[in-house]
């Protein structure tokens, strides 16, 4: 990856003065995923996000006023996703958004009878393509204080954001090479089916349901479970955990184990 001089040089005076303990505050209380790392990978965690917040434009709405303790909770899981990847600290994604709670769309769409709807849906989360992230700060405190939930919104927005760097959103982000598509191809499609079946028979299952809505979901939703859930996840799903572990070059079961 190629970075302007002054992009390089700003990083470097950022990571020359130590994080805020405040910072170190927020991750203990918010971020129970963090307990569980390595130092190195707190380390590491802890310089990513210091780069990611400074970098992007961080907007209340709704009234809602930005807070360190927002940004530091987003942001450490966001990177999170990047412990094991080479990365540009997600370049593309220049905004993110915060609402204090679920938040109305205000797109419009036409139905099938040709009229124009609102979309009253609740969301607590969304990625847009080469645009911003968007969260409902409650969800995002309650998902990443108690991960056992199986939930975090921020993984999954995030994970649509490496889906999208191909240009496609298809569950499928860029891999290194052929055979590593074709596994990934062959392990993504029989889990996602199997997560349909299992849903349709009401089968308990340990990813979201939601993930059988498309392939582009069910990546967001795997990955959710990866991070939050990976005992569960690799003993029911040993081959998507192990795919899942080889993209993200991560292995969050042993780190459970560890601890």
């Amino acid at each position: 990856m190629v970075f302007s001089p002054l992009k390089k040089y700003r990083r470097r005076r950022l990571l020359a003065t130590p994080i805020s303990p405040d910072w170190l505050t927020y991750l203990r209380n918010n971020v129970a995923l963090y307990p569980v790392l390595t130092d190195v990978e707190q380390e590491r965690l802890c310089n990513d996000l210091r780069v990611f917040i400074a970098e992007k434009n961080w907007e209340g709405c709704a009234g809602l006023i930005m807070a360190d303790e927002m940004k530091v909770t987003i942001a450490a899981h966001a990177c999170l996703l990047l412990l094991g990847i080479e990365h540009d600290y997600f370049s593309r994604v220049l905004s993110i958004l915060v609402y204090p709670t679920a938040y109305r769309n205000p797109r419009s769409h036409i139905n099938r009878d040709g009229l124009i709807e609102e979309d009253r849906t609740g969301r607590i989360g969304e990625a847009w393509h080469r645009g911003p992230i968007v969260l409902a700060w409650d969800a995002v405190l309650d998902d990443a204080r108690d991960p056992a939930r199986g939930h975090n919104v921020v993984l999954h927005e995030f994970a649509h954001q490496l889906d999208f760097l191909d240009g496609l959103a298809n569950g499928t982000p860029p891999l290194k090479n052929q055979r590593q598509y074709s596994k990934w191809h062959d392990v993504l499609t029989a889990e996602y089916n199997k997560l349909i079946r299992d849903s349709e028979t009401g089968r308990a299952t340990v990813l979201d349901q939601y993930g059988g809505t498309d392939p582009c979901e069910f990546f967001a939703v795997a990955t959710e479970s990866f991070f939050t859930q990976p005992t569960q996840l690799q003993r029911r799903h040993p081959l998507l955990y192990k795919l899942l572990g080889e993209y993200y070059g991560q292995h969050p079961a042993a780190r459970i184990s560890r601890g």
